[in-house]
């Protein structure tokens, strides 16, 4: 068997599905490319049991066939391959493959394609379609909150609550909450699931924006079939929390504040904090923000003032400055509005303009002061 395909092409796609390739695994198949060609069309699939991506691109080939190779070696040589044509011939009987290109042949061996795990089957499905660039803002945003504790799978994941004319994205790691509603989705049934970061974030990387995509799912697996790009995934079988008991139903006081400003300021504030807690401290008075920080151990202080915009009771409250800058960051615009009750209870950050078909909610904890 022989194919031919443009090497920039190739390692494109190569990269774009290779980050599901785990750098420990139980079975040394899942270190290898899936190749899978039919009817001068190439499909690559890298899998790691969990996860499964597959790419789809145009070659020249003389039949079809299918086998594996070795991911690491078949991209560490196209990263050193100028843009051209190259060449694979393929004994099928046992699997040796000779790469030509304008610099020089080489030979590598590859592997049965029959010992590369199979991939879920989409049966019993739900299904519906969206903006791939919707779907890519939604996931960006609530990965930022997911948990890395595997001791609370539940969390590890981003949770999707589907109605019939949107769709919840919600994340969580009991210090933050993300909660983006993207309106103008056309769910099928009321329903949830739980997807794991690993896979959303692969997806997340590799959508055209430009484009739509496909969701389905049953009660295991979830299936996203974009343009030339397919993932599937096994979703987290836990129960999500109930995330609305969490957030705040009124928080009266309003802060305004130009967001480079404040990221700048936290930014530079926070080099002098406690390195544990990361803690600066918000001190309203008035229309006037005092930030500081402390590391008693080594004793730093940081200390900015910068003019804001407040409706409220003169308030202390502390956060951890670290996530503050993570959550802020997702905010678009030149504003961000932050809304407190009281120095216990959790903040909430909030865009100061609506996006159109999208509802964005952050919430943070606050931290003791002194702590």
């Amino acid at each position: 068997m022989r194919f031919i395909v443009s090497s920039g092409l190739l390692l494109k796609n190569l990269q774009s599905i290779s980050g599901i390739i785990s750098a420990s695994n139980i079975l040394p198949i899942l270190e290898s490319f899936l190749f899978l060609i039919k009817d001068n069309k190439l499909t690559v699939v890298s899998t790691d049991l969990e996860t499964t991506m597959k790419v789809n691109l145009d070659v020249q080939s003389t039949a079809d066939g299918r086998l594996c190779i070795q991911s690491k070696v078949l991209l560490d040589y196209l990263k050193n391959l100028p843009e051209q044509p190259m060449t694979f011939d393929v004994n099928l009987q046992d699997y040796g493959i000779d790469i030509t290109s304008e610099q020089g042949k080489y030979k590598i061996v590859g592997e049965d394609a029959n010992n590369f795990p199979t991939e879920p089957v989409a049966d019993d499905t739900q299904s519906f379609t969206m903006s791939a660039a919707e779907l890519s803002d939604g996931i960006a945003k609530a990965l930022i909150a997911v948990s890395s504790d595997d001791m609370r799978p539940a969390m590890s994941g981003v949770f999707f609550e589907l109605v019939e004319n949107n769709m919840t994205l919600v994340a969580t790691d009991a210090h933050r909450l993300v909660r983006c509603i993207k309106m103008d989705v056309h769910c099928p049934v009321n329903d949830s699931f739980i997807a794991p970061r690993k896979a959303l974030l692969q997806l997340k990387n590799n959508l055209n924006t430009s484009t739509e995509v496909t969701i389905s799912y049953n009660k295991n697996h979830l299936f996203v079939i974009g343009e030339n790009i397919e993932l599937s995934c096994r979703l987290i079988d836990a129960k999500f929390p109930d995330y609305k008991i969490v957030i705040p139903a009124d928080n009266p006081y309003k802060l305004i504040l130009n967001k480079i400003d404040f990221m700048g300021a936290l930014r530079r504030v926070n080099v002098f904090a406690n390195k544990t807690t990361n803690q600066v401290v918000l001190d309203i008075v008035g229309n006037n923000l005092h930030l500081y920080s402390q590391d008693v151990d080594y004793s730093f202080e940081g200390n900015e003032q910068m003019p804001c915009q407040y409706k409220g009771e003169d308030m202390k409250i502390a956060f951890n400055a670290k996530l503050l800058i993570e959550l802020v960051n997702i905010i678009e615009g030149e504003e961000v509005l932050l809304e407190f009750s009281t120095p216990s209870r959790a903040g909430l950050i909030k865009q100061t303009e609506t996006k159109p078909n999208e509802d964005l909610l952050i919430l943070i904890m606050p931290l003791m002061i002194g702590a």
